[in-house]
Protein backbone atom coordinates (compact mmCIF):
# COMPACT_ATOMS: atom_id res chain seq x y z
CA UNK A 1 0.00 0.00 0.00
CA UNK A 2 2.59 2.51 0.73
CA UNK A 3 4.65 1.71 -2.01
CA UNK A 4 1.32 2.01 -4.34
CA UNK A 5 0.81 5.55 -2.51
CA UNK A 6 3.98 7.07 -3.57
CA UNK A 7 4.34 5.70 -7.36
CA UNK A 8 0.65 7.60 -6.99
CA UNK A 9 2.15 10.58 -6.05
CA UNK A 10 5.14 10.29 -8.13
CA UNK A 11 2.49 10.10 -11.16
CA UNK A 12 0.18 13.23 -9.82
CA UNK A 13 3.66 15.13 -9.28
CA UNK A 14 4.23 15.00 -12.99
CA UNK A 15 0.49 15.70 -13.73
CA UNK A 16 0.94 19.07 -11.90
CA UNK A 17 4.38 19.33 -14.14
CA UNK A 18 2.71 18.95 -17.28
CA UNK A 19 0.07 21.25 -16.72
CA UNK A 20 2.43 24.14 -16.22
CA UNK A 21 4.29 25.46 -19.08
CA UNK A 22 7.42 23.44 -19.13
CA UNK A 23 6.33 20.01 -19.54
CA UNK A 24 8.93 16.90 -17.68
CA UNK A 25 8.87 14.02 -19.80
CA UNK A 26 12.20 13.20 -20.04
CA UNK A 27 15.40 12.86 -18.12
CA UNK A 28 19.30 12.37 -18.24
CA UNK A 29 22.13 11.83 -15.23
CA UNK A 30 25.20 13.42 -14.94
CA UNK A 31 26.33 10.39 -12.12
CA UNK A 32 29.29 7.84 -10.71
CA UNK A 33 29.23 4.65 -9.71
CA UNK A 34 26.07 4.97 -7.56
CA UNK A 35 24.03 5.40 -10.92
CA UNK A 36 25.91 2.58 -13.12
CA UNK A 37 24.91 -0.59 -14.52
CA UNK A 38 26.80 -3.13 -17.03
CA UNK A 39 25.21 -2.70 -20.76
CA UNK A 40 23.25 0.71 -19.64
CA UNK A 41 26.08 3.46 -19.99
CA UNK A 42 27.94 4.48 -22.93
CA UNK A 43 30.68 1.85 -23.97
CA UNK A 44 34.33 2.88 -22.50
CA UNK A 45 32.55 4.05 -19.68
CA UNK A 46 33.85 2.33 -16.14
CA UNK A 47 31.22 0.58 -14.21
CA UNK A 48 30.21 -1.07 -10.61
CA UNK A 49 27.07 -2.76 -10.64
CA UNK A 50 27.12 -5.87 -12.27
CA UNK A 51 24.61 -9.54 -12.71
CA UNK A 52 27.26 -10.41 -10.26
CA UNK A 53 27.42 -9.10 -6.71
CA UNK A 54 29.78 -7.00 -5.65
CA UNK A 55 31.69 -7.99 -2.65
CA UNK A 56 28.18 -7.75 -0.48
CA UNK A 57 26.37 -5.53 -2.27
CA UNK A 58 23.03 -7.15 -3.16
CA UNK A 59 22.56 -5.10 -6.29
CA UNK A 60 22.38 -7.47 -9.44
CA UNK A 61 19.87 -6.24 -12.11
CA UNK A 62 19.23 -3.19 -13.79
CA UNK A 63 16.00 -2.93 -12.28
CA UNK A 64 17.00 -2.42 -8.94
CA UNK A 65 18.86 1.00 -9.29
CA UNK A 66 17.54 3.98 -8.58
CA UNK A 67 17.39 5.38 -11.57
CA UNK A 68 15.40 2.35 -13.22
CA UNK A 69 12.98 2.53 -10.56
CA UNK A 70 12.41 6.26 -10.75
CA UNK A 71 11.80 6.46 -14.55
CA UNK A 72 8.83 3.21 -14.28
CA UNK A 73 7.54 4.91 -11.30
CA UNK A 74 7.02 8.44 -12.64
CA UNK A 75 7.12 7.63 -16.41
CA UNK A 76 9.88 9.66 -17.77
CA UNK A 77 11.49 8.38 -20.34
CA UNK A 78 15.40 8.57 -19.61
CA UNK A 79 17.73 9.87 -22.53
CA UNK A 80 21.16 9.52 -21.24
CA UNK A 81 22.61 8.05 -18.41
CA UNK A 82 26.66 9.26 -18.48
CA UNK A 83 27.63 7.89 -15.60
CA UNK A 84 31.10 6.77 -14.64
CA UNK A 85 32.62 4.73 -11.76
CA UNK A 86 35.29 6.69 -10.08
CA UNK A 87 34.55 9.79 -11.63
CA UNK A 88 35.16 12.61 -9.61
CA UNK A 89 33.75 16.31 -10.07
CA UNK A 90 37.22 17.63 -10.88
CA UNK A 91 40.09 16.82 -12.64
CA UNK A 92 42.32 15.20 -9.15
CA UNK A 93 41.29 11.51 -8.68
CA UNK A 94 42.52 9.08 -6.73
CA UNK A 95 46.45 9.18 -6.05
CA UNK A 96 46.80 12.48 -7.13
CA UNK A 97 45.91 11.03 -10.87
CA UNK A 98 44.43 13.17 -13.86
CA UNK A 99 40.78 12.28 -14.13
CA UNK A 100 40.13 14.96 -16.60
CA UNK A 101 38.46 12.26 -19.34
CA UNK A 102 36.24 11.13 -16.78
CA UNK A 103 35.50 14.14 -14.85
CA UNK A 104 32.16 15.46 -14.60
CA UNK A 105 33.44 18.82 -16.43
CA UNK A 106 34.43 16.49 -19.25
CA UNK A 107 31.49 14.47 -19.26
CA UNK A 108 28.32 17.25 -19.46
CA UNK A 109 28.52 18.61 -22.74
CA UNK A 110 27.12 14.87 -23.64
CA UNK A 111 24.16 15.47 -20.96
CA UNK A 112 23.26 19.57 -22.01
CA UNK A 113 23.95 18.08 -25.52
CA UNK A 114 20.25 15.71 -25.66
CA UNK A 115 18.71 19.27 -23.89
CA UNK A 116 16.47 16.79 -21.52
CA UNK A 117 13.82 17.80 -19.81
CA UNK A 118 15.24 16.97 -16.63
CA UNK A 119 19.10 16.65 -15.52
CA UNK A 120 19.78 14.30 -12.60
CA UNK A 121 23.33 15.29 -11.56
CA UNK A 122 24.79 12.87 -8.93
CA UNK A 123 28.15 13.52 -7.94
CA UNK A 124 30.81 14.46 -5.26
CA UNK A 125 31.01 11.33 -3.35
CA UNK A 126 34.27 10.69 -5.63
CA UNK A 127 36.26 13.95 -4.90
CA UNK A 128 35.17 13.81 -1.09
CA UNK A 129 36.58 9.74 -0.67
CA UNK A 130 39.39 10.62 -3.45
CA UNK A 131 40.43 13.38 -1.26
CA UNK A 132 40.77 15.81 -3.94
CA UNK A 133 41.77 19.34 -3.38
CA UNK A 134 38.69 21.10 -2.18
CA UNK A 135 38.69 24.63 -2.59
CA UNK A 136 36.69 27.74 -2.65
CA UNK A 137 33.36 28.36 -4.45
CA UNK A 138 34.46 30.51 -7.67
CA UNK A 139 31.59 31.78 -9.75
CA UNK A 140 34.03 33.23 -12.71
CA UNK A 141 37.24 33.85 -14.61
CA UNK A 142 38.11 29.88 -14.05
CA UNK A 143 41.28 28.79 -15.12
CA UNK A 144 42.31 25.51 -16.07
CA UNK A 145 44.46 24.65 -12.85
CA UNK A 146 41.02 25.60 -11.14
CA UNK A 147 39.12 22.70 -12.54
CA UNK A 148 41.81 20.36 -10.11
CA UNK A 149 39.59 21.26 -7.36
CA UNK A 150 36.02 20.39 -6.33
CA UNK A 151 34.22 23.69 -5.17
CA UNK A 152 35.67 25.55 -8.55
CA UNK A 153 34.60 22.79 -11.01
CA UNK A 154 31.38 22.44 -9.48
CA UNK A 155 31.14 26.01 -10.12
CA UNK A 156 32.31 25.80 -14.08
CA UNK A 157 29.58 22.76 -14.88
CA UNK A 158 26.59 24.32 -12.98
CA UNK A 159 27.04 27.72 -14.94
CA UNK A 160 27.71 25.30 -18.17
CA UNK A 161 24.65 23.25 -17.46
CA UNK A 162 22.13 26.15 -16.77
CA UNK A 163 23.30 28.47 -19.45
CA UNK A 164 23.46 25.40 -22.27
CA UNK A 165 20.03 23.53 -21.33
CA UNK A 166 18.54 26.72 -19.94
CA UNK A 167 14.74 25.03 -20.07
CA UNK A 168 15.73 22.33 -18.28
CA UNK A 169 15.31 21.54 -14.79
CA UNK A 170 18.29 20.46 -13.08
CA UNK A 171 18.35 18.54 -9.66
CA UNK A 172 21.72 17.77 -7.71
CA UNK A 173 21.81 14.72 -5.56
CA UNK A 174 24.19 15.26 -2.90
CA UNK A 175 25.57 11.90 -1.20
CA UNK A 176 25.17 11.13 2.62
CA UNK A 177 28.32 11.03 4.64
CA UNK A 178 30.66 13.54 2.40
CA UNK A 179 33.02 15.87 3.85
CA UNK A 180 31.13 18.83 5.21
CA UNK A 181 32.97 21.38 3.26
CA UNK A 182 31.63 19.61 -0.02
CA UNK A 183 28.39 19.11 0.65
CA UNK A 184 28.11 22.52 2.03
CA UNK A 185 29.98 24.16 -1.13
CA UNK A 186 27.87 22.44 -3.00
CA UNK A 187 24.17 23.23 -1.70
CA UNK A 188 25.59 26.77 -1.72
CA UNK A 189 26.67 26.59 -5.78
CA UNK A 190 23.33 25.33 -6.68
CA UNK A 191 21.61 27.98 -4.73
CA UNK A 192 24.06 30.26 -6.71
CA UNK A 193 22.41 28.61 -10.11
CA UNK A 194 19.57 28.43 -8.97
CA UNK A 195 19.93 24.40 -8.82
CA UNK A 196 17.31 22.56 -7.05
CA UNK A 197 19.75 20.18 -4.27
CA UNK A 198 18.71 17.00 -2.37
CA UNK A 199 20.52 15.62 0.43
CA UNK A 200 20.86 12.13 0.90
CA UNK A 201 19.75 11.05 4.04
CA UNK A 202 20.18 7.21 5.58
CA UNK A 203 20.82 5.43 2.51
CA UNK A 204 21.26 1.84 3.05
CA UNK A 205 24.90 0.89 1.74
CA UNK A 206 26.90 -2.23 1.01
CA UNK A 207 30.57 -1.76 0.05
CA UNK A 208 30.50 1.70 0.37
CA UNK A 209 27.22 1.90 -2.55
CA UNK A 210 23.49 1.64 -2.44
CA UNK A 211 22.19 -1.92 -1.64
CA UNK A 212 18.77 -2.80 -3.28
CA UNK A 213 17.37 -1.16 -0.18
CA UNK A 214 19.20 2.35 -0.77
CA UNK A 215 18.30 2.05 -4.29
CA UNK A 216 14.92 2.07 -3.02
CA UNK A 217 15.34 4.77 -0.49
CA UNK A 218 17.22 7.33 -3.38
CA UNK A 219 14.61 6.70 -5.72
CA UNK A 220 11.71 7.28 -2.98
CA UNK A 221 13.62 10.49 -1.57
CA UNK A 222 13.99 12.00 -5.16
CA UNK A 223 10.71 11.23 -5.94
CA UNK A 224 9.46 12.92 -2.89
CA UNK A 225 11.74 15.97 -3.67
CA UNK A 226 10.51 16.43 -6.84
CA UNK A 227 6.51 16.71 -5.65
CA UNK A 228 7.68 18.59 -3.46
CA UNK A 229 9.99 21.33 -4.95
CA UNK A 230 10.26 20.84 -8.18
CA UNK A 231 6.76 20.15 -9.33
CA UNK A 232 5.53 23.12 -6.79
CA UNK A 233 6.99 25.71 -7.95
Amino acid sequence: MKRLYCILAALLCITACQAQDKEIKTFSILGDSYSTFDGHIPEGNACWYFSTPQGDNDVTCVEQTWWHQFAKDSGLELILNESYSGSTICNSGYDGADYSDRAFTTRMFKVAEGKPDLIIVFGGTNDSWANSPIGELQFDRWSSEDMYSCLPSCCFMLNYLTMAAPESEIIFIINSELKDEITAGIAEACDHYGVHWLLLKDIEKKWGHPSIKGMSQINEQLKAFLAERVCAK
